[in-house]
């Protein structure tokens, strides 16, 4: 039997006075200054706290509780007119029942238990022998073992072990010039306070227009709650000592595929560098265990359509139709889009049903976007919308080249026409576009990147079409 399983079952007690001396306040306020926090993305966040320090000229051992308990010692910094630090120390073995126990080894105790017919108290000292898979007592000349047998039993501590804390602390010994009362700026970084943007796309195919609204969502699990602080977001990937995400030529490091073109546009946010800051408008106590969602972003009417997409990785055949993606199509620019950068989150797209009721047709992941970009925001795959690609002939041409005749073959069984933006990808090299045709009519295809080009396909109403392509490549 373990301690964990014991201790819920014990009021443990201590005297007023031990409480008193284990906690910067008694009453459970926060220790804290003046608090700023700014947030990454990644997850990481700088927290300023600035406090009021009584100091006596010379050496002094300051006391912080209610600093973060995933605090990064390493990145502690401490300002003040006349502060030089000696050494720091942080504390983080917390106050709990089952450490309690642990430090309380060979110490004595008292033990109060309750006659449960009766209700008469008995008290006796205990000496803790060991708290390894259960508690074990020296009660005068006998050994007892605490058992979870569901008799009242009170287990009163005379003191707080000097080496548990009731909150997180991290003390400081600093050089004082002078006494008095110095104001001084308490910085670190801490993991585990972090934030994400999340999105609530409301479509209205019929008008060709979204609603869109845009939510902070704050998660502190940093074992601290900060009080009343200023709060600063930051949308970009500062390094973390990690190196570079694209070391690769080509690589677009955790990038969705969202973004069809990059905007080129500047918009009116406040930057840091490269990086854009999205400060709240009030302040607010971001409690530890917590998510709180603040909203940046409420934009109505938007332009945007639904489209379908099928991309075809290489010049291979599939063997059996395949479903083509759901694309929601739109744009960040001041004219004509949402008109705001996009920090990287989730958007999440619904659309009213035939009774006029919001229903959720889909989410995807998007990165951090620039204002005036072109999006393509796929929320899910088809039911009714197929694409076949088939080789139908690759033939060998001269040492080192290919000749490749691809079929594309696309189904629409919905009551309606469709058109698909349908992509082949992988036209590495020089290669090159011999034919193309739709159901025997030469069709122009657009040439979207070095490796890739795209056809607009329309398909009739519970109809078929062929869209036929021969490449010449190297491989």
């Amino acid at each position: 039997m373990r301690a964990a399983h014991l201790l819920p079952l014990m009021l443990t007690a201590l005297p007023l006075s031990a409480l008193a001396q284990s906690a910067a306040d008694p009453t459970g306020a926060t220790a804290q200054g003046d608090v700023a926090v700014t947030i990454y993305n990644d997850g990481q966040s700088l927290v300023q706290d600035d406090r009021q320090l009584a100091m006596t000229a010379g050496r002094n051992r300051i006391e912080f509780p209610d600093v973060s308990a995933r605090i990064r010692p390493e990145t502690v910094n401490l300002s003040g007119p006349g502060l030089a630090i000696i050494e720091q120390n942080f504390d983080y073995d917390l106050l709990s029942p089952d450490k309690l126990m642990d430090k309380a080894v060979g110490q004595e105790v008292t033990l109060l238990r309750t006659n449960p017919a009766t209700g008469a108290e008995t008290r006796e000292r205990a000496k803790i022998l060991a708290a390894n898979g259960g508690i074990v007592l020296q009660i005068g000349n006998r050994i007892e073992v605490l058992r979870d047998d569901g008799l009242p039993v009170r287990v009163i501590f005379d003191r707080v072990p000097p080496n548990l804390r009731a909150r997180p602390t991290l003390s400081v010994t600093v050089q004082a010039d002078r006494g008095g009362t110095v104001p001084a700026r308490l910085s670190y970084l801490t993991p585990n306070l972090g934030w994400t943007a999340d999105y609530v796309a409301l479509f209205d195919a019929a008008k060709g227009a979204m609603d869109m609204q845009g939510w902070v969502t704050l998660t502190n699990n940093t074992g601290t709650t900060f009080t009343d602080a200023k709060t600063i977001l930051v949308a970009g990937n500062p390094a973390n000592g990690g190196g570079r995400t694209n070391w690769w030529p080509g690589s677009t490091g955790a990038g969705s595929g969202a973004i069809d073109q990059a905007g080129t546009e500047s918009g009116p946010r406040e930057r840091l560098g490269d990086y854009y800051l999205y400060p709240l408008a009030a302040r607010t106590t971001i409690a530890n265990a917590q998510q709180k969602q603040v909203s940046f972003l409420d934009v109505k009417g938007a332009p945007a359509r639904a489209t379908y997409e099928y991309v075809n990785g290489w010049l291979g055949s599939s063997a059996e139709p395949v479903s083509a993606s759901s694309v929601l199509k739109f744009s960040t620019s001041k004219e004509g889009g949402l008109g705001d950068q996009l920090p990287a989150g989730t958007i999440r797209v619904y659309m009213r049903d035939g009774r006029g009721n919001p229903q959720f047709i889909g989410e995807n992941s998007i990165d951090h976007t620039p204002m005036g970009s072109s999006m393509a925001l796929r929320t899910g795959e088809a039911f009714d919308v197929k694409v076949r690609p088939t080789v139908e002939q690759r033939t060998k041409k001269g040492s080192a080249r290919w000749e490749t005749k691809m079929r594309y073959t696309l189904t629409n069984a919905r009551p309606e026409a469709v058109t698909i933006d349908l992509a082949q990808q992988g036209l590495w090299g020089d290669t090159r576009v011999v034919a193309q045709s739709l159901e025997g009519q030469i069709i122009e295809g657009r040439r979207i990147s070095a490796d890739r080009m795209e056809w607009s396909v329309p398909v009739p109403a519970n109809g078929t079409v062929d869209l036929g392509v021969t490449f010449d490549s190297r491989y």
